[in-house]
């Protein structure tokens, strides 16, 4: 069965974008050598990126114009779409997620292939924690505070455990953990 993996940039105080959407500026405090290492090596583990609607769609505004390895692999690998807003899904090789979550996640994870990863997508993570969904979580913490922005982690009931099961220190002052979730059985 494939994994579902969580992969975020965050800062110190818990924001995966800045006070205004898509203000990822932070990230330049974390991105060097490294950082782009890890990212190009990670992509070997894709077989499917799952996303949000709002991610999808600033996504592909974005990978589509651009070149190179990462935008090769952005605009190349298998893309799900989970929304029932969304009309279409026609960036390369997307389409939309059919039924309701819990099930088709399942499903899509049941299938061969390699690892199912989830970029940004806060909404979509927060009910892939609840449906207790996500297999690891991979955050890079970016070695500033803004003092606002979006959080990463949605509020909600209960509170959920991560196993750390790996650290990597970057040379930026970033650090990339490794957390399996601890779901109640």
């Amino acid at each position: 069965m494939r994994k579902l993996v969580v992969w975020n940039l965050m800062t110190l105080d818990g924001s995966f974008e800045g006070a205004e959407k898509w203000d990822l500026a932070f990230h330049d405090t974390a991105w060097g050598d490294e950082l782009s290492a890890f990212s190009q090596a990670q992509a070997e583990e894709v077989g499917a990126l799952l996303f949000g609607r709002v991610t999808y769609e600033g996504m592909a505004a974005y990978w589509s114009k651009e070149t190179g390895p990462i935008a090769d692999f952005m605009n190349g690998v298998e893309k799900v779409v989970v929304s029932k807003t969304l009309d279409k899904a026609d960036w390369n090789n997307s389409r939309r997620l059919e039924g309701e979550l819990p099930g088709a996640v399942a499903e899509l994870k049941r299938r061969p292939g390699k690892d199912i990863y989830v970029f940004g997508s806060a909404e979509l993570v927060a009910a892939l924690l609840r449906h207790e969904l996500v297999d690891e979580y991979r955050i890079c913490i970016a070695p500033v505070v803004l003092g606002g922005g979006t959080p990463m982690f949605k509020p909600f009931d209960g509170a959920l455990g991560m196993k750390l099961t790996k650290t990597t220190p970057l040379k930026t002052g970033a650090v990339i953990l490794y957390y399996e979730p601890q779901y109640r059985a």
